[in-house]
């Protein structure tokens, strides 16, 4: 017997037949992994059942270091190593299966602005010491700031936009210790190139923002605690809230070299 995918729209077709009246749509667990979330009313009486039927092999996460120094990155690690920084996570409305939050963040570590520059610098043609100023430009930010991409889609455009006091959200940083910090820098951008071509999650029909939260709090204490096991990025309003989290790799010291060394190569 040869088993093949189905889509949502076959999914929720070949449930009415038997279950009477059936929703499907295409989702994805905290992981990333892709899944169809059913939901479907029983013609025997007024039970709802929700399944989740996995499309891949559901997947766990992968723990991230936020340690600094040197990495031997070339310009095809890329889609690796922001597939490692990017989290996704969807806030779903399970009475009518509303699909209320899309979130989408990548977090700009030391480790992915590393391979970002090498792939930039490649693209574009850089010369080494253009590529050296690059890289250690972007790498001290990180010394003073952590930095998000985020891209954003819910049911009402006007309602996702995360700098207006009308939003139905709001972000903030957090760990798995119970810290919890408001941005120091909130911007929505206008996605060009760069964007669509190095984050390709950004579509035209997401609000995208640069989120920036200081490394240390207002009364001296770390915003990511040294000991914490995960931090990440919590969305909270009235429609809900969800959580976008990166596992700290316990092995991974979280100091940063000041002078990164550019391979002439």
């Amino acid at each position: 017997m040869r088993l093949t995918p189905l889509d949502g729209a076959d999914l929720e077709k070949d449930l009415r037949r038997f279950c009477g009246r059936a929703f499907a749509v295409r989702t994805h667990l905290p992981c990333g992994a892709p899944v169809i979330a059913v939901q479907f009313e029983s013609v025997a009486g007024p039970a709802r059942l929700l399944l989740l039927l996995p499309l891949v092999a559901a997947c766990s996460e992968a723990h991230v270091s936020l340690a600094g120094g040197p990495r031997e990155y070339v310009p095809s690690d890329y889609d690796t190593v922001l597939a490692r920084w990017t989290r996704n996570d969807h806030d779903i409305t399970l009475s009518e299966l509303d699909d209320m939050l899309t979130a989408t963040a990548t977090f700009e570590s030391w480790d992915f602005r590393w391979a970002y520059v090498v792939r930039y610098s490649s693209d574009y043609r850089l010369t080494i010491e253009q590529r050296r100023e690059l890289l250690q430009r972007t790498l001290a930010d990180t010394q003073v700031k952590y930095e998000f991409y985020v891209a954003l889609y819910g049911t009402k455009w006007r309602w996702d936009d995360l700098t207006k006091p009308t939003s139905a959200w709001i972000v903030r940083l957090i760990d798995e210790k119970g810290n919890e910090t408001a941005p120091s820098r909130l911007e929505i951008i206008k996605p060009g190139v760069l964007e669509f071509h190095y984050f390709p999650y950004t579509t035209p029909y997401r609000h995208c923002f640069r989120v920036d939260f200081p490394r240390v709090s207002s009364d001296g204490k770390p915003t990511i605690a040294e000991d914490a096991k995960w931090f990440g990025l919590r969305f909270a309003g009235a429609q809900g809230n969800e959580e976008l989290r990166w596992e700290i790799d316990s092995n991974g010291k979280r100091v940063a070299l000041a002078a990164p060394h550019v391979s002439d190569e």
